[in-house]
C-alpha cells in the first residue's frame, strides 16, 4: 500500500509540472502572437522626435491639415496629418472612408517609406463630434484641444 500512495503523490508532481509547463508555453505563445500584432497610436510630434524604425507598422492619428488633401488622377491620395505642433505627409492608395474631410480627427494605420507615412487603412469620423481617443488625448497633451460645442 505505502508504494502506490507514493506512485499517485509521484504522478500528481508530474501533472502539476506538466499543467505549469503548458500554461507557460501558451503565456509565451500569446506574448510572442502580440509582439507584432499591436499597433500603438503616435501623434505627428512623437513621429519627428522618435522616428518609427524602417518598415514598423504602427498607428498614426491626429487632424487632416486643412489645404494638404490632394486627389490625384489615380486611386492615390496625399495629405498631411497634424496635431498642430507638427505634421506628417501621408499617402493612400484606396478609396477614402466618405466623411474624411480636412480639419477632421483621423487615424491611419501603416509605416513610414521616407518622410511619408504610407497608410493601408484610413479611418474617419463617423459624425460631426466624434475624434478618436487617441487623437483627443495628444491634443489635450500639447494643449491645442477644443471640446465640441453641444
Amino acid at each position: 500500500m505505502a508504494g502506490l500512495k507514493g506512485l499517485k503523490k509521484k504522478r500528481r508532481i508530474q501533472l502539476i509540472v506538466f499543467a505549469f509547463v503548458l500554461l507557460a508555453g501558451s503565456a509565451a505563445l500569446i506574448g510572442y502572437a502580440f509582439q507584432d500584432g499591436i499597433n500603438f497610436f503616435r501623434s505627428p510630434s512623437q513621429v519627428v522626435s522618435d522616428p518609427p524604425r524602417e518598415n514598423e507598422v504602427f498607428r498614426i492619428g491626429g487632424l487632416v491639415e486643412k489645404g494638404t488633401l490632394v486627389r490625384g488622377q489615380s486611386e492615390t491620395i496625399t495629405f498631411k496629418v497634424t496635431d498642430t505642433n507638427k505634421s506628417v505627409p501621408v499617402s493612400y492608395k484606396g478609396v477614402l472612408p466618405d466623411l474624411f474631410a480636412e480639419g477632421a480627427g483621423m487615424v491611419g494605420t501603416g509605416s513610414m517609406q521616407g518622410d511619408t507615412f504610407v497608410a493601408t487603412e484610413i479611418l474617419a469620423k463617423h459624425d460631426e463630434t466624434y475624434m478618436p481617443k487617441e487623437v483627443v488625448d495628444a491634443l489635450k497633451e500639447q494643449g491645442v484641444y477644443v471640446a465640441p460645442s453641444q
